[in-house]
């Protein structure tokens, strides 16, 4: 099994300014770092060097998307603000979406990192690929950014694979502690396009990611929410998986599958409250690899999204790899003991209701197989 890997040093320095975590600094309050700064990645990609791994990688060289394959999922109204405020040294490009000078070339590296990745897995170089990029996307909308994302980088994405003939059929699975809003008014209207989202119920954005939200006209259905409570674990997820994630995909039968991973659902995330641990991690991605392997040759493409713990995202973000790869290292995950100690990790009723419900929406999926 072969495992691609996207990084770039250009990533990292995309810059997100001195606001206070999400809030920028004023009178009120003191400056600070942003959520989104580059050390939680450059620390995975650190930790991922350390244990041995990355030498175990197929590395997979980005290439800044084209304006056109951009357009294929964003305006020509949206494209240009954002190159307008990087040209201008920076700015905020909408709700809570601070960039610096040259993000708009950044963040044209960061949706081609996805581009290639993609290529490699529909090609066959690799089996499955995970692109560690920066600026997240998966809440760009397309006539707006939202939530640190400039550019939608995995439905850029699939886009691109879509209209060079590669795959015909994706499905997105979101685990992301927050809603992906935009990955889902991308595709709202697509029935090429299955987008399953696991995120904490209301956390961001506000009013967003509810179960009603599944789909519309020819795409009515092709879109299912699972807004968990706040501190589901291990069980809730597990439960969400077993009872909603696999029996979609089954129905669906995609080409191809796409994982915005987000590792802020872990249970010390500063922007979160969930309770998962790297082990949960890599639970989430062996299901999808046995699915994978039965519905579309193994193919699975992960495009790095949120996790801003500097210290524990990493060890998630490892766990992952490893379990793409096939490749255990000797690293241990120092907190994994602790979380799974915790009580509350078990599946509760109240989260089980939630999944229930979702469930109940599998069954609106045109079964094609």
């Amino acid at each position: 099994m072969a495992t691609g890997f996207v990084c770039h040093e250009l990533y990292m320095w995309h810059n997100t300014g001195n606001w206070a975590q999400v809030f920028p600094p004023g009178l009120t309050i003191q400056p600070g770092t942003h959520a989104e700064n580059p050390e939680t990645k450059r620390r995975i990609r650190n930790l991922v060097e350390v244990s041995g791994l990355l030498d175990e990688l197929v590395q997979i060289k980005p290439r800044s998307a084209t304006v056109a394959e951009i357009a294929r999922v964003h305006t020509s109204e949206h494209i240009a603000h954002i190159k307008r405020l990087s040209d201008a040294g920076g700015g905020d490009a909408s709700e809570l979406t601070p960039l610096g000078a040259g993000s708009y070339e950044i963040a044209l590296l960061a949706a081609g990192g996805a581009i290639a990745a993609g290529e490699a897995v529909a090609s066959g170089a690799v089996t499955n690929a995970y692109a560690l990029v920066r600026p997240p996307g998966h809440h760009a909308r397309p006539e707006l950014g939202m939530g640190f994302c400039l550019f939608g980088n995995a439905a850029v994405a699939i886009r691109h694979l879509q209209a060079t003939g590669k795959v015909g059929r994706v499905a997105v699975v979101d685990w992301d502690v927050h809603h992906g809003n935009g990955t889902q008014a991308i595709f709202y209207e697509d029935p090429s396009v299955l987008t399953v989202s696991l995120h904490q119920d209301n956390l961001f954005p506000p009013n967003s990611g509810a179960l009603a939200e599944n789909g519309a006209g020819a795409g009515e259905g092709y879109n299912i929410n699972v807004p968990l409570p706040p501190g589901s674990g291990v069980g809730a997820y597990r439960a969400a998986f077993e009872r909603v994630v696999l029996p979609a995909l089954h129905r669906f039968a995609p080409d191809m599958i796409v994982v915005a991973s987000g590792f802020d659902a872990s249970g010390v995330d500063p922007l979160g409250r969930m309770m998962l641990s790297s082990a949960a991690y890599r639970e989430m991605t062996r299901m999808l690899l046995a699915a994978a392997k039965t519905l579309c040759n193994g193919r699975i493409l992960m495009t790095h999204e949120g996790g801003y713990s500097e210290m524990y995202a990493p060890y998630c973000g490892l766990a992952v790899l490893e379990e793409l790869s096939g490749v255990r290292t000797h690293m241990a995950d120092p907190w994994e003991p602790l979380m799974a100690a915790w009580g509350g990790n078990d599946l509760q009723p109240h989260q089980a209701a939630v999944i229930e419900a979702a469930a109940a929406l599998v069954a609106r999926l045109p079964a094609t197989r």
